[in-house]
Parts: C-alpha cells; sequence; structure tokens
C-alpha cells in the first residue's frame, strides 16, 4: 500500500511539474527576460555633481536621482532599464543599463535634456554686496551668480509643472508646484527673503529672478523668461518628466550590438546543453539505475528552474547562465552524496527500504550544510556585488533551493518506487 502510494504522489508530481513547465516555456506569450550582454543594449556611467549638497544627504540626493531617471527613461520606451548607484570613492556614479534600445544617441540625449531645477536666495551680506559693488553691477561687471547662493529647494520637491500664459502681456510662463515638503521650504525661503530677489536656475543657467513681495503659502511658483511658446513647452515637458536634484555628466558609455548578444546567447544555450547532457551521461555510467532516476530528477529542476525565471521574472544575463550551470552540477552533487551512501548501506546487506532510508539520512547533513554555505556566498555576493554578480548569484541561489527539492524529494519517490520488486534484488542495476 505504501508503494501505491508513492508511486501515485510521484505521478501526480510529474503531471504538476511537466504540465505547469511546458505550459509555461511552450505556450505563454512572455519570453524570457534577457539583459543587455544577450540582446545588445547601451551600459552609461554618469558622474553626479554634489557639490551643492550637504554631506548628510547625499544618499537621499542619489536615491531621487535614481528614481527620477528610471522614470525618464522608462518614458522613451526601455522595458525595465536597470539604474543604480554606485560610489567609487569620493564619487558618485549613477550606472545605467539600456537593454535592447535600438536608437542609444536619442536615449543619452533625453537623459542629458533633462533640467536640473534649482531655486537660489540672496548671500547673507546681498544688501552690503549690492551696495559697495553699485557701480559694477549697472555696467555688468559682476555676474548674476554672485549674488546668490544654493537654497534646499530643488527639482527633486517638484510634484507638476504646466504651461501658462500672462494675462497681461501673454507671455508664456512654467507653473510649478511642489509637494508637501517642497511647499514647507517653498514658503520659508520665501519669507526669509522678502523684499530680495529668489533666483530661479534650469541647468546653471538663470532663468529669472523675481523680487519677492510676500510670503508665498501653497508651493506655487512660476518661472518667467525670455523664450517661446514651444521653449516652454518643451521645458514643462522635461520638468514633469524629472527635473534633476543634482547635475550630471556622462562619463562613460558600452554598447553591445544586438548581433554580439545574439552571439553570445547561442553560446551560452550550448554551454547548458551541453553541461546538461554531460552530467545525465557520468551519473548513468557510474551510478546506472540511480543515475538514470537522478537524470529524471535533474530534468524536472530544469524544467522548475527555467519556469520559476519567467515567473519572477529573472534577468538573465552571461553570469546568470554561469550561475544557473553551475546550480545544476551542484543538483546532481547531492545524489553523488546519496548514491555514495546507498552502495555503503547495500555492502551491509541491508534491505532495499533501509538501504534508501539510510543513504538519505546520513547523505542528508552533507546536503545541507555544501548547500547552505553556497546560499550563504551567494547572497553575500548579491547584497555587495555589482549588477552582472547579482546575476550570478541570484540564479545560483535559486538553483540550490531547487536542487534540494528534488535531490532529497523527487529522486527520495523515485527510488521508493522500486520496493519490494525484482528490480531491487538486481545487483548490476544498483552498482
Amino acid at each position: 500500500m505504501t508503494r501505491q502510494k508513492n508511486l501515485l504522489f510521484l505521478i501526480l508530481i510529474l503531471a504538476i511539474f511537466f504540465s505547469a513547465g511546458f505550459f509555461i516555456l511552450k505556450f505563454t506569450q512572455r519570453p524570457f527576460k534577457l539583459g543587455l550582454d544577450l540582446q545588445g543594449g547601451s551600459h552609461l556611467v554618469y558622474q553626479a555633481d554634489l557639490s551643492n549638497i550637504e554631506k548628510g544627504d547625499y544618499s537621499s540626493a542619489m536615491e531621487g536621482l535614481r528614481d527620477i531617471i528610471e522614470r525618464r527613461v522608462n518614458l522613451f520606451g526601455v522595458v525595465e532599464p536597470v539604474v543604480q548607484t554606485q560610489i567609487a570613492g569620493d564619487n558618485y556614479r549613477l550606472i545605467i543599463e539600456l537593454a535592447g534600445v535600438k536608437n542609444v544617441s536619442e536615449a543619452i540625449e533625453m537623459i542629458g535634456q533633462t533640467p536640473y531645477l534649482e531655486f537660489r536666495e540672496p548671500r547673507p551680506d546681498y544688501d552690503e554686496f549690492l551696495e559697495k559693488n553699485k557701480e559694477s553691477v549697472e555696467k555688468g561687471e559682476i555676474k548674476a551668480d554672485e549674488f546668490f547662493q544654493s537654497s534646499p529647494l530643488n527639482g527633486k520637491y517638484l510634484k507638476g509643472a504646466k504651461l501658462d500664459f500672462n494675462s497681461n502681456t501673454y507671455e508664456p510662463l512654467v507653473s510649478l508646484q511642489f509637494n508637501e515638503e517642497g511647499a514647507k521650504i517653498f514658503e520659508s525661503l520665501t519669507e526669509k527673503n522678502i523684499g530680495k530677489p529668489l533666483a530661479i536656475y534650469v541647468d546653471n543657467n538663470l532663468i529669472s529672478a523675481p523680487v519677492v513681495q510676500e510670503k508665498i503659502s501653497g508651493g506655487k511658483a512660476q518661472i518667467t523668461g525670455k523664450f517661446t511658446a514651444e521653449e516652454a513647452k518643451k521645458l514643462v515637458t522635461n520638468l514633469n518628466a524629472g527635473a534633476l536634484p543634482v547635475p550630471i555628466k556622462l562619463i562613460s558609455q558600452q554598447t553591445v550590438g544586438p548581433t554580439l548578444g545574439t552571439v553570445s546567447l547561442q553560446e551560452s544555450l550550448k554551454a547548458g546543453i551541453f553541461g546538461f547532457l554531460a552530467i545525465i551521461v557520468f551519473m548513468i555510467l557510474f551510478y546506472r539505475l540511480p543515475g538514470l532516476l537522478a537524470s529524471f530528477s535533474l530534468l524536472i529542476y530544469v524544467v522548475l528552474v527555467l519556469a520559476l525565471f519567467k515567473i519572477i521574472p529573472v534577468t538573465l544575463t552571461l553570469a546568470g547562465i554561469a550561475g544557473f550551470v553551475l546550480s545544476m552540477g551542484m543538483a546532481v552533487d547531492a545524489n553523488v552524496l546519496i548514491f555514495s551512501r546507498m552502495k555503503e548501506e547495500r555492502r551491509e546487506k541491508k534491505s532495499f527500504e533501509t538501504v534508501i532510508e539510510e543513504g538519505f539520512r546520513r547523505a542528508w547533513p552533507s546536503i545541507r550544510d555544501g548547500n547552505v554555505t553556497t546560499i550563504i556566498a551567494a547572497l553575500i555576493l548579491f547584497g555587495f556585488g555589482s549588477s552582472f554578480v547579482k546575476g550570478f548569484a541570484f540564479t545560483l541561489a535559486l538553483g540550490n533551493l531547487i536542487s534540494i527539492f528534488t535531490a532529497v524529494f523527487v529522486t527520495r519517490l523515485f527510488l521508493k518506487i522500486f520496493i519490494n520488486t525484482r528490480f531491487e534484488k538486481w545487483e548490476k542495476l544498483w552498482k
């Protein structure tokens, strides 16, 4: 009765696994998510200028920059771009991976056109400085930048922008609306500088410097200047796409062509198939029937992992595929430990059922420790590594978790099917 239960349970598992895996892999329209190195695209590195940001606000400024750039490239039509921050010594950088993008130069131009919006307040000695340099100011010998200093208010607090027109002159202007935090900063800024100009800069260029007449509540401001309606409209579009909290500069660009990406994908698939076949041949030659059963278990493992790659989904890179191939070898390693233990038990002339139970029981501590240490190492790599290292670490850890299940649970069910059958006494099958 126990053997029949095991058989029915195994059939049920195989039906679910193969049906689900076959459906996900063959009949869904959702393709595998490929990384930059497999489908082509561009790897961009930007340097962030944090000179006007307080040191304690570096992290929040970079997080805001990342979110805005990610929204920006999404508008360009890039599917799930990779945008992350990186610290290299004293340099803060933004790494952007645009997988599958066809017009890289246009994407770079769009990112570079993202305006850096900043409000600057008068310097503390504004009145004294103005009086002292009155003649120079009238002659235009002193730049406007010398009158102002950075303020806490910049583009990261912008909630939205829209195109308006002056009701008297009909000149175009840009109306700004700040979020709740930005509204409080703007209110404090205007209250502190009543009777003085408040400079509005876009991309470090002075657009206008209106004089503050009174404290302004509600977080609303206007940008006026000598620009056409088309220029104002473009500025509104760019500001709504994301005004950068800090300026950025492109310092590195690496492009992977689609042809090279296709070649890499083909070579990776070959490596995976050859690795899978080599493992099967090795297991059958050295472990006979248990090796064949382990190969079936490995096939279930591959179907499950590939199905999860689609469901999650996992971005497959060359490093990620390497992690998957490595985890296949480790999946079989557990079976090798189990079968070696079973051989030792068979030498003591124990029953076949006892051989299976003891083989798994004694092999389990080694399987557990080996896989747990590998998963811990993968988690460390995922936590501290770059994007490519993260891909390797994630597929390796995921593969290890599934391999524990298939080796300890599925292979065990396969073996239990042969309890109390004539095959259990056929020594040539188990050597």
